[in-house]
């Protein structure tokens, strides 16, 4: 069996396409969730507020030490049971994100404590709040300081939407899986989709390395 057979590639374009669509759409929106809730839970752990710290914590020590797919499977078999019905391609897309949150929610805590604390004494003293304090001068400082850890977690997120294929969200792994099955010829086929990640992790990893240039002269 050769590696590059073409003819897989052409004959069941559309479902390679689909696929890839549908990891596209996954990552965006775990990208976009990840992000805003990792950043909640970070302020959550470093707050003046012992319940929410709590509640920081038990989050990400509780996310961080367990596998992705049982993630997964809380959103794709305990909300129905719940009674809150949900398509798999949402219940893998909702497990991406919470368990993504809990790595760049770390990331962004460290970004925050790296941050000098005369920083934050300043802020107090002109009158800005907690909320106002963290907008506008830790928060755009910690991101700059933890802009590659972060960038790894999103990269880390695309690869881990193959989760979604073990439940039928219908994302490239899933389309992969039907090809192989429906043809025998599963070194083509993966290698295809090898190539499809890449075509989504390389440039946002480019992405990531621009910025991070970008904000090093900036300082």
């Amino acid at each position: 069996m050769t590696l590059w057979d073409f003819n897989i590639l052409v004959e069941h374009w559309d479902q390679f396409m689909a696929g890839l669509g549908q990891t596209i759409l996954a990552s965006l929106l775990g990208l976009i969730g990840s992000l805003v809730l990792g950043t909640f839970i970070a302020i959550m752990r470093i707050a003046p507020f012992r319940v929410l710290k709590a509640i920081g914590t038990i989050y990400v020590e509780f996310i961080r030490n367990i596998p992705l797919l049982v993630v997964v499977f809380f959103f794709f078999l305990g909300l129905p049971a719940l009674g809150i019905p949900v398509d798999p391609f949402t219940s893998g897309t909702l497990g991406l994100m919470v368990y993504t949150a809990a790595f760049i929610a770390e990331a962004i805590r460290a970004g925050i404590q790296a941050v000098p604390s005369g920083q934050t004494e300043a802020a107090r003293s002109s009158g800005l709040s907690y909320i106002q304090n963290m907008r506008y001068i830790i928060l755009p400082q910690a991101v700059k300081i933890v802009l590659p850890a972060i960038g790894n977690q999103l990269i880390n997120l695309v690869k881990n939407s193959s989760v979604l294929g073990v439940i039928a969200g219908l994302d490239l792994m899933y389309y992969a899986d039907l090809i192989n099955l429906s043809t025998f010829k599963g070194i083509p086929v993966y290698t295809f989709v090898a190539l499809f990640y890449l075509l989504l992790t390389v440039p946002l990893s480019l992405a990531v390395h621009y910025m991070e240039r970008r904000f090093a002269r900036s300082n």
